[in-house]
């Protein structure tokens, strides 16, 4: 990923709806979730939403398709890969142990195990 992507898809995110939006669709896996029940978890007004939904889908975050009279919206996991995968490029500095917990981190997230 190139820096000026990054920093396109990190403003996207930097705003408390859109992130909240994304993490929810990331939670939905790949089924995504309908706008009006973005809408009602989140409780933002479908209006404002559908503004936030478009800022992510510009990023390249989410997809949207149609599935009879919904519009059903899913987390671009490929994309989120790529822009953690930049975060973290540089990490370590020759020391694994300053990066060993995130790795950690993203095993259970990957995983989908609990915290212990």
């Amino acid at each position: 990923m190139e820096l000026d992507a990054a920093v396109h898809t990190l403003s996207a995110l930097a705003h408390a709806s859109r992130l909240t939006v994304f993490r929810l669709l990331v939670q939905a896996g790949d089924s995504g979730l309908p706008a009006g029940e973005i809408a009602r978890l989140t409780e933002i007004v479908p209006s404002t939403l559908s503004t936030h939904l478009a800022v992510l889908t510009q990023a390249g975050l989410i997809s949207a398709r149609r599935d009879g009279r919904l519009i059903i919206y899913t987390a671009d996991y490929a994309r989120m890969r790529e822009l953690l995968g930049f975060l973290l490029e540089d990490c370590c500095a020759g020391a694994p142990e300053v990066c060993a917990p995130l790795a950690q981190i993203a095993a259970r997230a990957a995983c989908c195990e609990p915290a212990a």
